[in-house]
């Protein structure tokens, strides 16, 4: 009966725990969602405040910072052996013993209880650097992860910047196909008054008619287009839910004062992705060492007290010792692990002179598509302004009957693709901007 009581009683305690990690669990939850929440968005937003959002709710970053805690933890386990190492022990034990002998004088049945207590002391004495080194190679990782999670952020604000800009490119192509709608129609109207009173024949009534339905699917393209841009922004941030708020219309731009030599040597200096790659570089050159170490001895002391059996007064024992571990021969595990690390160090250089050439192209391909867009609005300006000083003459000789239709269609077309080609070369600058920045390790 005693033993199923014991048996009884085992679910109900392990029912017990996982109600009690349930309700764990259900605590932490509401926290959890919390952390996962979107941060309030203004109702109107410029480029900075954007960017201040991703910082916040961009979920790459919370993954990258929750890496960089990770390494900061395992160098503090990494000092582990600088410290003793405690343990404290336990035992009590039943112990029966049976016989079917013939012997009257032996009991059939027997029991002893014994009990035992305990205190053991450890403690590494000279590991010939191990220790160091571990803690050295665990800094070096936590330096690499910082740089990764500071690569990372440059590359959240470089998305945010590049979604912004389209955004605002999408609007003003939007109001460039809505004005386009808008002087289709006037022109329509005007074509039909010329038709009805007889001064001009149907095909400008139909190829107005043509010119508008054209112009209105673009438009609602170019509306499509807007909410794609918005939904990128929003991803960009790392917000959900569609939040509906405005962004200020800054495209402003001025001319580029640095040079390009500045740049490379910029970017080689700050690159957060190429500083990671030189931590990992260090962090697996001291790995090569560690792995070295494995051929040497290990000093080590130790200490114990136990006081054991079954009835006061109990037998007392105690320890100390200090132990030599000489490693003779371990399967070519050592050599192998050592050519490994090496292997793993060649590597990282590799990947490293990769990343520098890499990281020298990204400059002159941001340098180069800055200046060109830099050359391009002057030129896109002026464009618009003739190109609508064109259409202005157009709509002038057609409705005093001079021009034509085709040449006003002619003119409108050239119109919205000036615009279309200036919206463009701003996009193309700003985002050329923020490349540059991003190229040259900076945000």
């Amino acid at each position: 009966m005693k033993g199923e009581v014991k048996i009884a009683r085992r679910p109900a305690v392990a029912i017990r725990a996982i109600c009690i990690g349930m309700a764990f669990i259900a605590t932490m939850r509401p926290l959890s969602a919390r952390a996962q929440e979107s941060p309030a968005i203004p109702a109107k937003l410029n480029v900075g405040q954007c960017v201040e959002i991703a910082l916040k709710a961009h979920p790459n970053i919370g993954a990258y910072a929750g890496t960089v805690a990770v390494n900061e933890s395992k160098v503090e386990e990494a000092k582990a052996p600088y410290y003793p190492q405690l343990n404290l022990s336990a035992t009590y034990g039943d112990s029966y013993y049976g016989s079917t002998g013939n012997n009257s004088q032996r009991l059939l049945n027997q029991t002893s209880t014994s009990y035992s207590a305990g205190a053991s002391l450890q403690q590494t004495i000279y590991d010939f650097g191990r220790t160091g080194l571990s803690v050295d190679i665990q800094k070096l990782n936590t330096g690499a992860s910082s740089a990764d999670l500071t690569n990372v952020t440059i590359q959240v604000v470089f998305g945010v910047k590049q979604a912004y800009y389209g955004l605002l490119q999408a609007r003003r192509n939007r109001d460039n196909a809505a004005q386009a709608v808008r002087q289709y129609e006037s022109h329509l109207r005007q074509a039909r008054g010329f038709y009805e009173s007889g001064t001009r024949p149907r095909i400008d009534v139909t190829k107005a008619q043509v010119d508008l339905s054209s112009a209105t699917l673009n438009m609602i393209k170019a509306e499509n287009a807007v909410k794609l841009a918005k939904a990128t922004l929003d991803n960009a941030m790392g917000v959900t839910g569609g939040p509906q708020y405005s962004i200020d219309d800054d495209v402003g731009h001025g001319k580029v004062e640095i040079t390009l030599e500045q740049v490379i040597v910029k970017a080689i200096e700050n690159r957060a992705d190429f500083k990671s790659f030189a931590f990992k570089r260090k962090s697996a050159a001291e790995t090569v060492k560690l792995g070295s170490l494995g051929y040497y001895p290990t000093l080590s002391g130790s200490a114990g007290y136990t006081l054991s059996g079954e009835r006061a007064p109990m037998d007392e024992n105690w320890n100390v010792a200090v132990t030599v571990t000489m490693p003779l021969f371990s399967g070519f595990s050592t050599k192998r692990q050592v050519e490994e690390y090496r292997a793993s160090l060649g590597s990282i250089k590799a990947g490293e002179e990769a990343l520098r050439q890499s990281v020298e192209l990204d400059a002159l391909k941001a340098y180069i598509s800055l200046k060109e867009a830099e050359e391009r609005i002057p030129v896109a300006e002026l464009a618009t302004r003739q190109s609508r000083e064109n259409l202005d003459l157009a709509d002038a000789r057609y409705t005093t009957g001079v021009g034509n239709s085709i040449e006003v269609a002619d003119a409108q077309a050239a119109h919205i693709n000036a615009v279309t080609a200036l919206n463009q070369a701003l996009y193309d600058f700003k985002t050329a901007e923020a490349g540059l920045e991003k190229a040259m390790g900076g945000r």
